[in-house]
């Protein structure tokens, strides 16, 4: 009987270099795909703690308007000030909920002299000019609390907007258009306003906590790594039993094994048939059998 010794020869380790390479890249698949829900994770756990969290006010958290902590994202600020509505911002091409538009900044001036931007809400696209909204809903006048939520400020882009309007939330760009200084390291995304205004843009919906498909994306690649060396071994197990298969005609019919060799197929192994010695008479079997393959049967 024949053993695994075929295994060391270059066809199969080719064949093992194949499949382990592409388990390799399964595994690598994988680990992108973990680290991918771990960062998910990560911003989830952010949102659960600070979306609805402890409300702090703005001298517990001035130091984050000028540079954010990443962990601080989304907490909530309570501010006092004066909203500064000849200078508000109109940002361009900012989707909601599947719908084009805009959203609204205006600066907030604090009692003690510092001025941070609030993002007010969303607005829909306009009907009476194009690129501009119909109508921007003012905040209320004079001194007003509000609670806002920590953003990182936006990176430049490489495109222009219409007088009154950023193509992002960029604020060093905005603090170059206005005359005064203001906070550019994080804004406020508006929470709530005391008093309110009669009317004020659409607000923003809560953050997604949905973490995806990333862990069943990850343990599928895995599976295929596993399944590589699974048909390696399957393939293996096949061409033994093909050189078992060889060994019994050799060993019956007296023909070389060389010669038997290889009329198989690893994933499809022939069906053993004895095999007749030169010369020898036809059993009556076998001719039964060629007289019905003679008649079409």
């Amino acid at each position: 009987m024949k053993t695994y010794k075929f295994l060391f020869s270059s066809r199969w380790l080719g064949y093992f270099a194949m499949a382990l390479v592409f388990a390799l890249a399964c595994v690598a698949l994988g680990n992108w795909q973990m680290n991918r829900r771990n960062a998910v994770v990560e911003n989830i756990h952010k949102i659960q703690q600070n979306y609805a969290g402890t409300i702090v006010d703005y001298a517990d958290a001035a130091a984050n308007f000028d540079a954010l902590d990443p962990a601080k994202e989304w907490t909530q600020v309570r501010l006092k000030g004066t909203y500064q509505t000849e200078d508000q911002r109109v940002v361009r091409n900012r989707p909601l909920n599947g719908g084009p538009g805009y959203e609204v900044l205006v600066p907030l001036t604090l009692e003690n002299g510092d001025t941070v931007i609030i993002d007010r809400g969303w607005l829909p696209i306009g009907n009476r000019e194009a690129g501009h909204p119909d109508v921007v809903p003012q905040p209320q006048e004079g001194v007003v609390e509000v609670v806002a939520r920590l953003k990182p400020a936006e990176p430049t882009l490489n495109r222009g907007a219409p007088e009154g309007q950023l193509a992002s939330i960029d604020l060093n760009e905005y603090a170059g258009q206005l005359d005064y200084p203001i906070k550019t390291g994080s804004y406020g995304q508006l929470a709530s306003e005391t008093p309110a205004a009669a009317n004020n843009p659409v607000p923003f919906p809560a953050p997604s906590i949905d973490e995806g498909s990333h862990l069943s994306y990850s343990l599928q690649w895995i599976a295929f790594g596993i399944l590589a060396f699974v048909g390696f071994a399957y393939a293996a197990r096949m061409q033994r039993r093909n050189d078992d298969f060889d060994a019994m005609e050799a060993e019956e019919s007296g023909i070389p094994v060389e010669e038997l060799h290889g009329r198989g197929s690893a994933f499809h192994p022939r069906r053993h048939t004895k095999v007749r010695k030169p010369g020898a008479k036809p059993t009556a079997e076998e001719a039964e059998d060629a007289l019905l393959d003679a008649q079409g049967f």
